[in-house]
């Protein structure tokens, strides 16, 4: 698995915009990925040394369609910290 497909896409909400500040950043990995791949992965794409990485799973949501009942994919999410000092630029909007 390359770093395109580890890394799917950074998440920008408030939440994970007020972790940079801690230097932790959040992204949308794929499932299959472990935690070495994913600080290899943002080692490889941003140029930057991640120090640690917490994963987590999460579950689809129940939808409905009129009539139709189901539920939407689930995902994993990543919460990488950086080491003292580094911060990746592309999503810092410097």
């Amino acid at each position: 698995m390359n770093a395109y497909e580890t890394i799917i896409t950074p998440i920008l909400s408030e939440k994970s915009t007020n972790l940079r500040t801690l230097r932790t950043y959040v992204f949308q990995v794929s499932l299959r990925a472990n935690k070495h791949q994913i600080l290899d992965a943002i080692k490889e794409l941003y140029n930057v040394t991640p120090v640690t990485c917490r994963t987590i799973r999460m579950k689809g949501k129940p939808k409905r369609l009129r009539r139709e009942s189901g539920y939407t994919s689930s995902w994993k999410k990543a919460y990488v910290t950086l080491e003292k000092g580094a911060s990746i630029s592309q999503l810092d909007g410097a």
